[in-house]
């Protein structure tokens, strides 16, 4: 497995420098911003990123003024506690995308936001949990919530600010080529592998793994 710096130089030859390639990375939120997200915007952001899945991302973005107004702002309570009736007029609003497995995940989803209420808060929970961990929150993710197992749970902690890594086929490849797995990752070991190494190269370089996950990326 080369060394990040090894990594990065790759990367920057291919992008237009160092300084440019710094340019290109996106960074983390902090623990406080992420200890302070309303309820509401975990929410939204999870179920954005579920309906994302298996659409065209631009048809989901149009309508998402939509999808806010008939969630109810995504208020946690409401919807954890969505009755038939308001499902089967969410299954006829044309404001959304009206699919029924996915209108019931925002249901178990609010549900389990609730729950982490007793264990801090989502903010804390989700953003407070250990990036050296990340694989383990990814697990969690898939076993407590709806829909969040794969790439679902990483697009929605990326997107929701907080440091994660996203195993696209890029970065996929990166790590295959470093010999840290031999295929996509799905398997426990294969999971526990690759957080290793993202361990491995943010001691190496100080970064965040959004950060490597991005050089990774552009390395190819």
């Amino acid at each position: 497995m080369r060394h990040f710096d090894e990594i990065f130089a790759m990367a920057a030859t291919r992008h237009g420098g160092r300084d440019a390639l710094n340019d290109k990375l996106s960074k983390p939120k902090s623990l406080a911003e992420l200890a302070e997200m309303p309820e509401d915007r975990w929410l939204s952001i999870i179920t954005k990123t579920i309906f994302q899945a298996g659409y065209n991302w631009k048809v989901i973005e149009n309508k998402w003024d939509g999808f806010e107004i008939a969630f109810d702002g995504f208020d946690v309570g409401r919807c954890a506690f969505m009755d038939d009736e308001k499902f089967d007029a969410l299954l006829q609003d044309t404001r959304i995308v009206r699919s029924g497995t996915k209108i019931a995940t925002v249901r178990d989803n609010a549900a389990f936001l609730l729950e982490l209420r007793d264990e801090g808060g989502a903010g804390q929970v989700l953003g407070g949990w250990p990036s050296e961990d990340f694989a383990g929150l990814l697990a969690m993710l898939g076993k407590r919530g709806s829909r969040l197992g794969g790439a679902s749970a990483q697009y929605a902690m990326r997107f929701a600010g907080r440091d994660s890594f996203i195993l696209s086929q890029d970065v996929t490849a990166r790590l295959i080529a470093e010999g840290v797995i031999d295929k996509s990752p799905t398997s426990k070991k294969a999971m526990a592998a690759v957080q290793a190494a993202f361990n491995t190269w943010m001691d190496q370089s100080g970064r965040s793994l959004t950060e490597i996950s991005g050089v990774l990326a552009m390395s190819l």
